[in-house]
């Protein structure tokens, strides 16, 4: 808890980010005259964001790519300091990067890496312990449970660079986690992964997150990574906030819609779906025996009806509209429809 009373695990008040980037024209004559006078302009990284996380919340921290994710990311995590507004992170103001503050959290960016290239992942879990001052039976007790969860047995003893991107990524994982850091940053964390390597590393964190109450901010390009781990999301774009809320929520205004996948027993005209759904939806996908029809929820039981009245149906799957689909709407500033 920090020091102001708030129950908040992070706190951040108009917080604003700004770069100044050396900008010249091309050619030869504009880069000599820039070795004399550079000119300069502002760029808004991060701009008047605002935002509370209550501890123990798994947030969705999404936005195209410069919207100011990592930016921000960096900001939460003291590597960045701001330009303007206020930020505390479990009690203590992060660009002052105080130890205790550094023993409290994390930052795990899928793009770059803690593990020593030609040591095993074993050396760097030893340094870690001796840089956060673990004592030796906490160390032993926490690699134990990453291992298992991770399991990563089989590989801490192999130099990193002998190991699949995979295998990096849990090891990597378990080194940021070995002082048992009670907020997780976790910037793009299952970026190259395979589809089961991707949903290995989801469970693993939500069964840390369950297991030591541990607050997480969480970026990805995977929606299904948001989708499984975060009942809330926070959406930026161009630094600025977009939405902040439920995501079930968030489908549900932009896109009220349902969809369900029907398999039919045999091939079944376009035309003839579309007729059979009055109006009331419309056939996105079709092959001869599947399609795919977008129902307005408040006619979805009488389409649904009308559909299983007059066609064979085999298999019937009702769900909600793709996330990424939610997502880019919500981008390109699409009302609700």
């Amino acid at each position: 808890m920090n020091s102001g009373g708030s129950s908040a695990t992070v706190e951040v008040e108009h917080l604003t980010k700004i770069y100044r980037v050396h900008k010249r024209p091309p050619g030869l004559a504009a880069a000599m005259k820039s070795l004399l006078r550079r000119r300069y302009e502002e760029v808004r990284a991060v701009d008047d964001l605002s935002l509370s996380i209550a501890p123990g919340e798994r947030v969705g921290f999404l936005g195209p790519n410069g919207a100011g994710k990592t930016t921000t990311l960096k900001v939460l995590s003291g590597l960045l300091h701001p330009t303007a507004g206020k930020v505390r992170v479990a009690g203590h103001v992060p660009q002052e990067r105080q130890a205790a503050f550094l023993k409290r959290i994390t930052l795990v960016m899928g793009q770059k890496q803690q593990l020593l290239w030609d040591l095993p992942p074993s050396e760097t879990f030893a340094l870690n312990r001796a840089v956060y001052d673990i004592p030796r039976v906490q160390f032993e007790e926490t690699l134990e449970e990453l291992t298992r969860l991770l399991e990563i047995g089989e590989v801490v003893g192999k130099p990193t660079r002998q190991l699949s991107l995979g295998e990096r990524m849990k090891c990597e994982l378990a080194a940021a986690l070995l002082h048992r850091p009670e907020v997780l940053f976790l910037d793009e964390p299952t970026i190259g992964l395979d589809v089961s390597m991707q949903l290995t590393v989801r469970e693993f964190v939500r069964r840390y997150n369950e297991r030591f109450g541990a607050t997480v901010m969480l970026t990805s390009h995977y929606m299904d990574d948001v989708a499984a781990l975060c009942p809330r999301v926070v959406v930026i774009d161009q630094g600025k906030l977009r939405y902040d809320g439920g995501l079930a929520e968030l489908v549900r205004t932009r896109r009220p819609e349902k969809r369900a996948v029907v398999g039919f027993e045999r091939p079944v005209v376009r035309a003839e779906l579309e007729e059979s759904l009055g109006g009331m939806g419309r056939v996105v996908e079709h092959s001869d025996g599947k399609a795919v029809i977008q129902v307005r929820q408040s006619d979805l039981k009488a389409a649904l009806a009308m559909v299983l009245a007059r066609f064979p149906v085999a298999d019937l799957t009702v769900e909600d509209p793709p996330l990424e689909e939610v997502m880019r709407e919500l981008f390109a500033g699409e009302k609700p429809r």
